[in-house]
C-alpha cells in the first residue's frame, strides 16, 4: 500500500500550480490540486487576463479618435461598461472551463476549498485530510492596502475588475504597474483619474527614462499624478460618494477609492508557521533554488516566495519543479533577462538591467531615442515613443533594452531573446530593420548619448 494518499498535493491552483500539477501527473505522479476560489489563480481569474481584456476594450477610444486623420467619419459613440465586465466574466467562465479539462485529462484530483498545512506530509481541507510526499504551495499574492481610516470604503483591482458601474471619478492610490494600468482603463473610458503617489515618480524599479516618458503621457491624456501624496483618512459621504483627505490638506471627493499600493504574499491561515516553514518579513515563504523551503518535502512557486512576481515566473518555476522531481530531469529557473510589460497606454516593455542597476556595476554607453510614430503623423495625435538601450564599454554587450510607446510588449519580446543570447550592440547595427516599423529604430540607434555616465 501507498504510504500517502497522493504523491504530491498542491495548495493553490495558479499560474504555477497548474503548471506543476500538470506536469507532475504526466510524468505518472499522484496529483491533487486544492483551490479554494477559481481555478486558474490570480493571473486567468482576477489580474493579467481580465485586466488586459478591459484595456482592450478601452483602447477603441482612441481608435475612433484618431480615425479621422485617415478619412473616417465617425459618428457619436458611447461605452456600455456593464457590457464589457459581462463580456470579460463569460471569458473568465470559458477559460475556467478549460484549466478543469486540462487537471481531468491529466489525471490531477481537484480538491475544493480552503487548503491547510497540518503537519509537513499532511493537508486539510473542510474537516478531510490528505496526506503527500511532497507539498507544493502555491497561493499567490492578495492587494495590499494600509490601515488607515475609513479603509473599509477602499476597491483593490480585485473590485475594480467587476464594478456594477463605471465612476465618474476616482482616486488610485499608487504609482505601480497595477495602479496605472487602470488608471489608463478608467481614464480612456471617460471617468477623471487621480493618481497619490508617496514618492516623486511612478513605477518604482523601472528605469528613469521609462518613468518620464510614461508620466508625460499619461498627464497629456488628463490623468494627474499628484506627487509626494499620502492619504490620511476615507469617509464616505451622500449619493455613494467618498471624502478623501491627502497629507497636504486637500479634500477630494470622488465616486471610488482604489489602493494600488502592492501585494503580499497569501500565506496567512495556511498552516506554514505551525508546520515549522520558514517565512519572511512580508510573509513569503524562503526557498532555495530548487524551489524548496526549509522542510525537505515543502515547496513554493509563484508570488508566494515573492522572487520575481509575473505569471510566466510562476509558470516556468512550476515546470522545473516538476521536471526535477517528477521526471529525473534536474533544472533551475535562470532568472536573468526576464521581460515585463505594463499595459498602459500607451504600453511599457522593458528586458534587462535599467541604466542605474547598469551603472553600479559597468561602464555603459547609453542610446536613446524619442520619436513621433508614424501612424500618429496622420491622426494628429500628440504621442511619442521612447526606446533606450544599455550597452556595456568594454565588451559592447547589451544590458538592457526599455521602450514607451505602442506594441512596445510585443518588440520587448523579441529582444529579450537576443539579450538571452548575450546579443552585443554590433550584432543588433548588423541587423536590417523591417520598414517602416516603429520596432527597427532598435537597429538604427547608431550615436550614444554624449557625455554618458560612468559607474561610480
Amino acid at each position: 500500500m501507498a504510504k500517502f494518499d497522493y504523491d504530491l498535493i498542491t495548495i493553490g491552483a495558479g499560474s504555477g500550480g497548474v503548471r506543476a500539477s500538470r506536469l507532475a501527473a504526466g510524468y505518472g505522479g499522484r496529483v491533487a490540486a486544492v483551490e479554494e476560489s477559481r481555478v486558474g489563480g490570480t493571473c486567468v481569474m482576477r489580474g493579467c487576463v481580465p485586466k488586459k481584456l478591459l484595456v482592450y476594450g478601452a483602447n477603441f477610444a482612441n481608435h475612433f479618435e484618431d480615425a479621422a486623420g485617415f478619412g473616417w467619419t465617425v459618428g457619436e459613440v458611447s461605452h456600455d461598461w456593464g457590457a464589457l465586465v459581462n463580456a470579460k466574466d463569460k471569458e473568465l467562465d470559458r477559460l475556467e472551463g478549460i484549466y478543469h479539462r486540462m487537471f481531468r485529462d491529466a489525471g490531477v484530483t481537484t480538491i475544493d476549498g480552503h487548503g491547510v498545512l497540518a503537519d509537513a506530509h499532511t493537508v486539510e481541507v473542510a474537516g478531510k485530510s490528505y496526506s503527500a510526499e511532497k507539498i507544493l504551495v502555491g497561493v499567490g499574492g492578495r492587494p495590499f492596502v494600509p490601515d488607515i481610516p475609513g479603509c473599509e470604503h477602499a476597491i483593490t483591482s480585485n473590485e475594480a475588475l467587476d464594478l456594477k458601474e463605471l465612476p465618474k471619478h476616482i482616486v488610485i492610490v499608487g504609482g505601480g504597474y497595477i495602479a496605472l494600468e487602470f488608471a489608463g482603463i478608467f481614464n480612456a473610458l471617460g471617468a477623471r483619474v487621480d493618481v497619490l503617489i508617496r514618492s516623486g515618480s511612478i513605477l518604482r524599479g523601472f528605469d528613469h527614462d521609462v518613468c518620464d516618458a510614461l508620466t508625460e503621457e499619461l498627464e497629456k491624456k488628463g490623468i494627474a499624478i499628484h506627487r509626494d501624496c499620502t492619504v490620511q483618512s476615507i469617509e464616505k459621504k451622500d449619493r455613494n460618494q467618498f471624502s478623501v483627505m491627502v497629507d497636504c490638506g486637500e479634500e477630494m471627493i470622488v465616486d471610488q477609492v482604489m489602493y494600488a499600493t502592492g501585494r503580499s504574499p497569501n500565506t496567512k491561515g495556511i498552516g506554514l508557521e505551525e508546520s515549522g516553514v520558514v517565512t519572511n518579513d512580508k510573509g513569503a515563504v524562503i526557498v532555495d533554488e530548487w524551489n524548496r523551503s526549509n522542510i525537505e518535502n515543502i515547496f513554493a512557486v509563484g508570488d508566494v516566495t515573492d522572487r520575481f512576481n509575473l505569471t510566466p515566473v510562476a509558470i516556468n518555476e512550476g515546470r522545473v519543479f516538476a521536471e526535477t522531481f517528477f521526471n529525473d530531469n534536474p533544472m533551475t529557473l535562470d532568472y536573468t533577462n526576464i521581460a515585463s510589460a505594463v499595459f498602459t497606454q500607451p504600453t511599457v516593455g522593458t528586458v534587462g538591467l535599467t541604466e542605474e542597476q547598469a551603472l553600479a556595476d559597468h561602464d555603459v554607453k547609453i542610446y536613446l531615442s524619442r520619436f513621433k510614430p508614424m501612424k500618429h503623423t496622420l491622426s494628429g495625435r500628440d504621442e511619442r515613443i521612447m526606446m533606450k538601450i544599455i550597452v556595456e564599454k568594454d565588451n559592447d554587450k547589451v544590458l538592457g533594452c526599455h521602450m514607451v510607446g505602442d506594441d512596445a510588449p510585443e518588440i520587448i519580446q523579441g529582444l529579450s531573446v537576443a539579450l538571452k543570447c548575450g546579443a552585443t550592440k554590433a550584432q543588433f547595427d548588423a541587423t536590417v530593420g523591417i520598414h517602416p516599423t516603429a520596432a527597427e529604430e532598435f537597429v538604427t540607434m547608431r550615436d550614444a548619448v554624449p557625455q554618458a555616465p560612468s559607474k561610480a
